[in-house]
């Protein structure tokens, strides 16, 4: 694309618009020029170029303040392109810029019909301003050379002339247009170039948009509206993909406009890949450092990554430009107090505040801090509750925030950094995933070495992880006692690993030391109280000590749990007949994995309610379609609770039985217990269902 081509596109993308709403919308043209050529701006970082006093420039330039300083330093990129290159095309090799000066000026472009064909009004580019009579029209930037030569700062102006000025297309050689009369032809020599830029490639994370989504449409001035206009109406309706395609489509027309990349940086927002818009709000400020809504965009992101600090810097450089921002400034303050308050509970081991602090701080706007998550990580695991620490974990590795900057906190002296990683080692050990913390905590050292805390938690699980291999190794040889003394080993170095009680809970089955092997698995429990493989063990254990009652506790917990198991279904079974054998309860009827025993007569009826035990008597039609998606339920619920009675009666080919129980809708199910009618539910859902029949099936064994 030729630069009068590009610069022209950058003139269009500044003038973007967007309706009202929150920072992470994409941007309005009024936002893109809230704080340029204000006196009294606080984000005006670049150094204003001298202007002479006595030029007409200058002169033109105090009658508009607001538009001072972008206009004092297009005068002073406008002569030092007159010195690099008598006709004032942009080269590469033209002399480099002044610090802060950028070919895409935040300043709009002024132009006026009195100017002649020899001298150039410059916005961003080479050219420099010499008009002295009103403004007439302003362009949100752009650079327009209709001549290809730059007028001196003090160049007398041109009479005016009566015939239009309007905006050509420009050439391959002069900024954004140029300035042609009456619309046609060309004026002093200028030659009239193409009428249009060719369309360029899609983005390419356009990829990811939805093929449905219409092609956006060629690539001109009007286009570039077009597209924006197109994704801010996606955008509204919360269609951040096809949106996201849209704006990658600007950024490919318009790569230095700040307005297209916070558009991007937008819908990237809403779509969750904070790392990406992260990048896209500093490359938005860094193209226009006065951007009031760039530098929000980026301190929201920050916030969310819990540095505050670097938040804040953001927040402070927008200033008094943004007060309506005053809940920003509160959310920043809640997470910096919760934070902070954070760390200092975990310096004394206060772990109930720590978790508390760190809930605080997420709920209030830093949802994707890495230290947050891992501090709550941490908290949970001392708490023993490791399913929600491994599920914190999990959410911390789902962040989309890989690739930022290192975190400058610290913990007690140790990088947040590597503080995250100890705290993943830590969970994955706790787990049993004792190589993938060995590599977790050894990368954690490289970050930070020398870390006494980082050495010490090192060392642990490397000799954790090596007793565990020991110990497994020597079990795998049937040295059962041996493989108890490994495991032993590794305790002393992780007092509260579950897996390592677990396992020395086999070794001592295995032994026949039962007792022993109760107690391993309640160390292991009490640590992680759903452990099913340590339940299991001290189910078995029970049983060989003949504590039936504890037997059928652990073995009902273990079939709530593993509802599809029959091994563990029939092993409650056993550990329910030995039971009600010890109480000397009647079990000659008792039978394991029957299936629903249909009932056709009153005396069937009859044997069946009044027997010892639960009865569950389910009246159901054939042709019910409630009935048809609810049997399959029945027959699962006959397999979880093997002491219980399940009997189906036929309404339609039983209608007797029906009437002597008075059953009038199907379905419908009566629980009886020892005889007597206890429960009744017409048309219940699978949870009561459930909840009913195992209730009872529990309160009679």
């Amino acid at each position: 694309m030729a630069d009068a081509d590009r610069m022209r596109l950058r003139a269009a993308a500044l003038s973007l618009h967007d309706d009202e709403g929150v920072r992470d919308k994409p941007d309005r043209k009024a936002d893109v020029f809230a704080d340029l050529g204000s006196p009294v701006s606080p984000l005006r970082l670049r150094p204003a170029a001298a202007t002479p006093s006595s030029s007409s420039s200058s002169a033109g330039s105090s009658k508009s303040p607001a538009l001072g300083n972008a206009a004092a330093a297009a005068v002073g990129r406008g002569a030092g392109a007159a010195r690099g290159n008598q006709s004032g095309e942009l080269e590469g090799s033209n002399p480099p810029r002044p610090p802060g000066h950028r070919r895409s000026g935040s300043g709009p472009l002024i132009f006026s019909g009195g100017s002649s064909s020899t001298g150039s009004v410059g916005g961003c580019g080479a050219g420099g301003s010499t008009a002295s009579s009103p403004l007439t029209n302003a362009l949100p930037t752009g650079n327009i050379c209709p001549s290809g030569r730059v007028a001196g700062a003090a160049a007398a102006p041109q009479p005016p002339r009566t015939r239009p000025v309007v905006l050509g297309s420009g050439t391959g050689h002069y900024g954004h247009g140029s300035i042609m009369r009456g619309g046609s032809g060309s004026a002093g020599g200028v030659t009239p170039a193409r009428s249009s830029i060719g369309a360029g490639p899609l983005h390419s994370n356009s990829s990811r948009s939805p093929a449905s989504c219409p092609a956006p449409p060629p690539a001109s001035s009007a286009g570039l509206q077009e597209i924006t206009n197109a994704g801010n109406e996606l955008y509204k309706k919360g269609r951040y993909g096809e949106a996201l395609r849209y704006y990658d489509r600007a950024v490919t027309m318009c790569p230095d406009s700040a307005a297209c990349r916070g558009n991007r940086a937008a819908a990237l927002i809403g779509l969750g890949r904070l790392a990406e818009a992260f990048r896209e709000c500093e490359e938005a400020v860094r193209l226009d450092p006065a951007s009031s809504r760039a530098h929000g965009r980026l301190a929201s992101l920050w916030l969310r990554f819990g540095m505050v600090d670097k938040a804040r810097m953001h927040f402070t450089l927008i200033g008094s430009a943004n007060q309506s921002d005053h809940a920003e400034w509160q959310k920043l303050h809640d997470v910096e107090s919760h934070q902070g308050r954070c760390i200092d509970a975990r310096k004394i081991g206060d772990w109930k505040s720590v978790l508390r602090e760190a809930d605080a701080a997420i709920a209030n706007g830093a949802d994707s801090s890495q230290l947050l998550l891992a501090l709550r990580s941490e908290a949970l695991l001392r708490l023993h509750k490791l399913e929600e620490a491994d599920s914190t974990i999990t959410s911390l590795l789902k962040l989309d925030n890989a690739s930022l900057p290192s975190m400058p906190t610290t913990l007690s002296g140790m990088a947040a950094d590597s503080y995250v990683l100890i705290v993943q080692a830590q969970v994955n050990m706790a787990f049993g995933r004792f190589d993938s913390a060995v590599a977790l905590a050894e990368k954690a050292r490289l970050i930070d070495r020398g870390n006494s805390e980082v050495e010490g938690i090192l060392n642990n699980v490397r000799l954790v992880a090596m007793a565990r291999a020991d110990g497994n190794d020597l079990f795998k040889a049937g040295k059962f006692a041996e493989a108890s003394i490994a495991y032993g080993e590794g305790l002393k170095y992780e007092p509260s690993n579950p897996v390592l009680y677990c396992n020395r809970a086999a070794c001592w089955s295995k032994l026949g030391r039962w007792a022993k092997a109760v107690e391993d698995c309640n160390e292991a429990l009490r640590v992680q109280p759903n452990y099913t493989k340590a339940l299991l063990r001290r189910a078995a254990s029970y049983a060989k000590l003949e504590r039936w009652a504890d037997c059928v506790r652990d073995y009902e917990v273990l079939c709530k749990d593993l509802p599809g198991d029959t091994e563990v279904a029939e092993a409650l079974f056993h550990a329910q007949v030995a039971l009600k054998t010890t109480r000397g309860e009647e079990v000659s009827n008792m039978k394991f994995g029957g299936e629903v025993e249909a009932v056709t007569s009153l005396e069937q009826l009859r044997d069946a309610i009044h027997s010892p035990g639960v009865s569950v008597l389910y009246f159901m039609a054939t042709m019910n379609q409630q009935c048809a998606q609810i049997a399959p339920y029945v027959d699962s619920l006959c397999s979880e609770c093997p002491l219980v009675n399940f009997l189906k009666v036929n309404v339609d080919e039983s209608p007797m039985v029906a009437r002597a129980e008075n059953v009038r809708v199907v379905p419908t199910f009566k629980i009886y217990k020892d005889g007597t009618r206890v429960k009744e539910m017409i048309c219940p859902s699978l949870q009561v269902l459930r909840y009913s029949v195992r209730h009872y099936a529990v309160s009679s064994s």
